[in-house]
């Protein structure tokens, strides 16, 4: 099955071709520190890292300890991980796997 995003245009499949084209860590680095504020890389990393914690069983309270996240964050990322596109889903199996997929 295919997955059709709710937000898909050409600007958004440009960002994403673009985002693809990307070699290793430190090209990820420049393109996102040129194209993103600190705080907007800052809150999707944070967001990860809540996901990766919800998906470990982590509560609440250490979730919010560790990463600084409001609890509105966490619930949010939590309906995610349940109902949402299972993007987080993908990227958690894929670094816990190891499959060689994530970028050095």
């Amino acid at each position: 099955m295919t997955y059709e995003s709710r937000f898909k245009d050409g600007f958004t499949d440009s960002l994403f071709e673009a985002i693809l084209n990307l070699k290793n860590k430190e090209e990820c680095y420049r393109f996102f520190e040129d194209i993103c504020t600190v705080a907007e890389i800052k809150a999707i990393a944070q967001r990860l890292e809540v996901a990766k914690m919800l998906s470990e069983d982590c509560t609440y309270t250490d979730i919010a300890e560790k990463t600084g996240a409001s609890t509105a964050t966490i619930s949010r990322i939590k309906r995610c991980l349940f109902f949402g596109a299972d993007g987080y889903k993908l990227i958690l199996e894929r670094r816990t796997q190891g499959d060689g997929s994530s970028v050095s």
